[in-house]
């Protein structure tokens, strides 16, 4: 092998998560009212099979060949139905990892509209929108609650092949699940915990 192309292969290569993963990003999106910066949520449509009524951001799937910044901008076209010029990105923030194969790319915009009433959103996959104002998740906690995660380990694996056999101290894990309440709205899992990140480096939270 040659250390040169070694080298190429390294520069020209995009890191992503390594494994089955599915590929996500998300935006999310900040609209002004009345001088006051908010963050813009969905309700998702009652027709969709996945995740039905539940409050999110724009986002979904990487396509192929699409980067995760053009995936995110994309879905908030469609969902939102607005055009490109619409919408500003200005950076990101930490991306997710599910214990559930999910990979998630975290971005954050702002959207350029006249009012969040004027938006005219795509029904077949939101049923609605509203507005959170971003101080309110500066200045109010989520609650936060985890869940066990065990290995289920089938009986045909090469125990024989590893120290200890079925003895092995495998390793288990806490998956947090984030909550806020506002205005009747429970904002909760992977969105909460995104609006928590968001908040928490704006405050300088590492």
């Amino acid at each position: 092998m040659d250390l040169n192309l070694i080298r190429k292969k390294l520069h020209d290569h995009f890191p992503i998560p390594e494994g089955d993963n599915k590929l996500a990003s998300v935006l999310l999106p900040l609209v002004e009212i009345d001088g006051e910066i908010c963050l813009l949520f969905e309700i998702r449509s009652k027709n969709l099979k996945t995740q039905p009524r539940e409050i999110c951001f724009p986002g979904g799937g990487i396509e192929k060949n699409e980067a995760p910044s053009q995936s995110a901008i994309r879905e908030t076209m469609e969902e939102l139905n607005l055009s490109q010029k619409q919408i500003r990105l200005i950076g990101a923030i930490d991306r997710i990892s599910t214990p559930f194969n999910l990979f998630i790319y975290c971005y954050v915009g702002l959207l350029d509209i006249e009012s969040v009433g004027a938006l005219s959103v795509n029904r077949d996959e939101v049923q609605s929108v509203f507005t959170v104002p971003l101080d309110y998740f500066m200045e109010n906690e989520p609650s936060v609650h985890h869940i066990g995660m065990k290995l289920d380990i089938p009986d045909d694996f090469p125990f024989d092949k590893i120290q200890d056999g079925k003895g092995y101290n495998w390793k288990n894990g806490r998956y947090p699940v984030h909550f806020y309440e506002y205005g009747g709205n429970v904002i909760w899992g992977m969105t909460a915990r995104m609006v928590n990140n968001f908040a928490n480096i704006l405050k300088g939270i590492d």
